[in-house]
């Protein structure tokens, strides 16, 4: 049976985009890219929230091999992200392929005919040769199950469906979530809001954001000059570099360097919050690193202003027209804003049902025998699957960097399987074992099984206390591991 499709991406941001570029080099031109969503971008079409910006440097958040000389800020906000995908999607001609506002449901490997069969939620079936997932590690909202909340009879509105203009003046407002959105956030809300009351599970580590504007002549000059960009995009990957390798995945011998970034979000914190009481309330127990941290200069003095109020009492129940706090206390609100982040481990990995050979169940399997991905892309007893947001698959910092590993892994798996003339490839249970027994000897050094992260409630865990989102190795150790893996590892078929 001949499938309708070469290859199947679920997903039409950054990362589905990178693949598709990928496979289209390898001369893969038939390929369906389906998106739920009613637009391509990914967190960047989904998320439109007052301060949105990155938290990695422009230079380097972005395709290496698609730099945009015009970035605004050193930070770029929101906007300018998803304005950048579109550019990619148009100049690598992506469009035609895209399919949005489809919800996959299912997909399950068909052995007779050497082929996935991709089921939607409205019926539509594709059958493709390969497929790949790129749903983003970043796509599932989590809601969080507090009594009565469905009781509340004021405005709630959550971080990824936000609505565009909406005005706090005049509003009492309460944000729950104290994460790396709602450190954007909280600051654009007390410009507008008479109380903001914030309530806080877990204090962040928060750096200062050196960000500035980009000057108009200096975008001239990477646009004419592109080696002075790409000068600029080393230098921070670098020092991120520095921060990510060093600081936590290597806690262990390089406690020094984790411990002097604890010591300098301190003094920040110390320097915009004079208050000791409520310096004491925003300082996390946790080590650095056990979450993502994040940068802003606005976060911690918003707390200072005499319209926001911190709570770290526990949210005993939500009535019709405030929040109850265990102590009970109750503070009147009329708008409800979730920060509350993403849900990883129980909706995501996978995004939907996917079943191998066999009829095994990607996600039970997962849940039943650890969390793991061949150099976080491919999965035995899986033929032709590629997963893009998997286990130990997230290298350094950047988003970007996970991307453009995963695209050499792609283009010399598809070399190969074109050189023999295959019909399936699959990688070998010895070598998914090797490699799963390597990163978990490499992270017994880092921040997250040395240092003191019980109390982060981090995503970076599992239901099994398991740290299994980042690739234990340095950016170009991934970069070269992704181009030059054994391919003996793989077996080819047809």
């Amino acid at each position: 049976m001949t499938p309708e499709y070469d290859a199947v991406i679920v997903g039409a941001g950054f990362g589905g985009m990178g693949s598709a570029i990928e496979l289209k080099r390898q001369g893969v031109e038939n390929i369906a890219i389906v998106e739920r969503e009613d637009d391509l971008g990914g967190t960047w079409h989904v998320n439109h929230y007052p301060g949105l910006a990155v938290d990695i440097a422009s230079v380097t958040y972005s395709y290496s091999f698609e730099p945009n000389p015009y970035w605004s800020r050193f930070y770029a906000p929101g906007r300018e992200l998803k304005k950048y995908a579109e550019h990619v999607a148009d100049k690598y001609d992506l469009r035609r392929h895209m399919t949005f506002g489809e919800q996959i449901q299912r997909a399950e490997w068909d052995e007779k005919n050497s082929l996935w069969r991709v089921f939607s939620e409205d019926g539509t079936e594709r059958t493709s040769r390969f497929l790949l997932t790129a749903t983003g590690f970043l796509s599932q909202p989590h809601f969080p199950d507090i009594p009565g909340i469905k009781s509340f009879e004021g405005k709630v509105i959550h971080t990824t469906a936000w609505e565009d203009g909406h005005d706090f003046t005049d509003k009492r407002v309460a944000v729950i979530g104290t994460g790396a959105t709602a450190v954007q956030l909280i600051p654009e809300i007390a410009k507008q809001a008479r109380e903001l009351t914030v309530y806080q599970r877990t204090p962040i580590w928060v750096m200062p954001k050196v960000d500035f504007d980009i000057p108009r002549p200096v975008q001239q000059l990477f646009a004419r000059v592109p080696l002075t960009q790409k000068a600029a995009r080393l230098a921070n990957t670098t020092l991120l570099e520095i921060i990510m390798v060093t600081g936590v995945l290597h806690f262990k011998q390089f406690k020094f360097g984790n411990k002097g970034a604890a010591r300098a979000a301190k003094a920040f914190l110390r320097r915009e919050v004079p208050d000791p009481e409520l310096r004491k309330k925003l300082t996390p127990d946790y080590d650095f690193g056990c979450k993502r941290p994040t940068f802003s200069n606005e976060y911690f003095a918003t707390f200072n202003k005499p319209n926001v109020h911190l709570e770290t009492s526990t949210i005993e129940r939500i009535e019709a027209d405030g929040i109850v706090t265990v102590d009970g206390n109750k503070t009147e609100i009329d708008t409800l804003v979730l920060a509350t982040g993403f849900d990883l481990w129980d909706t995501n990995f996978p995004a939907f049902e996917i079943r191998g050979r066999d009829g095994m169940d990607l996600g039970k399997w997962w849940r039943a025998e650890r969390f793991q991905a061949y150099e976080g892309i491919t999965v035995p007893k899986f033929p032709n699957f590629m997963t893009l947001n998997s286990p130990y698959s997230y290298s350094g910092l950047s988003y970007f960097t996970t991307i453009e590993g995963q695209m050499k892994h792609i283009a010399r798996l598809l070399t190969e399987f074109k050189r023999r003339r295959a019909t399936t490839f699959e990688v070998t249970e010895a070598a998914n074992t090797r490699f799963l027994d390597d990163a978990t000897r490499r992270l017994d050094s880092s921040v997250f099984y040395n240092g003191d992260c019980a109390t982060s409630r981090s995503y970076y865990f599992n239901h099994a206390g398991e740290a299994t989102l980042l690739r234990p190795r340095s950016t170009p150790g991934t970069l070269r591991e992704m181009s030059t893996f054994p391919l003996s590892d793989y077996e080819f078929a047809g």
